[in-house]
């Protein structure tokens, strides 16, 4: 069976290989994006996480200095940063959560993690217990459109992960990951 710990352990090692990994590319696009935008070069913010304990999440900032903390779906008139536009939608901007893993905090697949301000979305999984799920840099609900669902759809699919967790769905949903990632990207 697939059990938490493994797939914790498993989620650890491919964190620290994507890391090493992919350490060249962070490392120069942190010194492009401090020269095109200064500092901050991360985005931390608060977050929801296993057992509704707080954490904060890191990301590469894609929108302008003090943008308001609000949920993606809500924004209307983003104010991105130089390159922000180009990150947040091929998701590179999520890169920096490799290091929230390394921690413990985050898993690679799990429910999406709500920010602190998102007290229905705590409410319901708390509810359904879907709040004992490590959250995850992608999951279930991203796969099927996630920013622009309501906290009941989000529920609806993060309680089928929930019910039905295994290395074949984890498999399942980071292939799907993949194909979404590669329909988002620009296209030249």
């Amino acid at each position: 069976m697939y059990k938490e710990y493994l797939k914790k352990i498993i989620e650890f090692l491919l964190s620290i290989i994507l890391l090493i990994t992919l350490s060249p590319l962070i490392i120069i696009l942190s010194l492009f994006l401090l020269l095109l935008n200064g500092r901050p070069i991360f985005f931390i913010q608060k977050r929801f996480g296993l057992h509704n304990n707080y954490f904060y999440i890191y990301k590469f900032r894609t929108l302008i200095k003090d943008t308001k903390d609000i949920p993606t779906n809500e924004v209307v008139n983003y104010k991105y940063a130089k390159l922000g536009k180009f990150l947040r939608r091929t998701n590179i901007d999520e890169l920096p959560q490799l290091v929230n893993i390394l921690r413990g905090e985050m898993s690679l697949i799990g429910p999406r993690p709500a920010l602190y301000n998102q007290i229905n979305l705590k409410n319901l999984r708390e509810k359904y217990l879907i709040h004992e799920l490590r959250p995850g840099i992608t999951g279930y609900a991203q796969i099927h459109g996630f920013e622009n669902m309501s906290d009941e759809e989000k529920i609806k699919f993060d309680l089928y992960y929930l019910n039905n967790l295994s290395i074949i769905l984890d498999l399942k949903i980071i292939i799907s990951t993949f194909k979404f990632f590669f329909k988002k990207a620009p296209k030249h």
